[in-house]
């Protein structure tokens, strides 16, 4: 099996994974921050005397109460939904697919010497930190029989 050297693809995973994962992360916990100070302040007036003209005291008492919220409702996710996820992902995943047919024809002694060989360079290289994001065309003989 090959797949194609897709530079742009993957440098545009790259782009979705640090904006998704991390910049917007911060980027809307900080708005979120100074969004709920507005409302909070402008709607509850009291709170402007209890807490002040004052962000950074607002900003810690909402992180106070939004972390270990999000911490709960983080663990609740993990415990009753990350199961379901994973077993979606298994069934789209066509690298780990094709390893575990590996695995499989390997117990069967359908796989030969070359075969093991060239699927022992690529896993030797990925767990080195030397393997490509993409196969190479030297991969497209590791043929998983079917």
């Amino acid at each position: 099996m090959m797949i194609k050297n897709n530079f742009f693809r993957i440098r545009w995973l790259d782009f979705r994974q640090g904006h998704g994962i991390y910049l917007a992360f911060f980027i809307y916990f900080a708005d979120s921050i100074l969004i709920q100070y507005n409302l909070l302040i402008d709607r509850l007036p009291f709170l402007d005397s209890f807490i002040g003209a004052n962000i950074i005291g607002f900003a810690i008492i909402f992180i106070a109460l939004y972390v270990p919220l999000a911490i709960i409702i983080g663990y609740w996710h993990r415990k009753s939904q990350w199961t379901v996820e994973v077993e979606a992902l298994f069934k789209e995943n066509k690298v780990g697919a094709m390893m575990w047919l590996f695995v499989i024809d390997l117990v069967e002694g359908k796989i030969n010497e070359k075969e093991k060989k060239e699927m022992r360079e690529m896993l030797l290289k990925i767990t080195k930190g030397k393997g490509k994001s993409t196969m190479d065309e030297n991969n497209e003989n590791t043929n998983v029989k079917k």
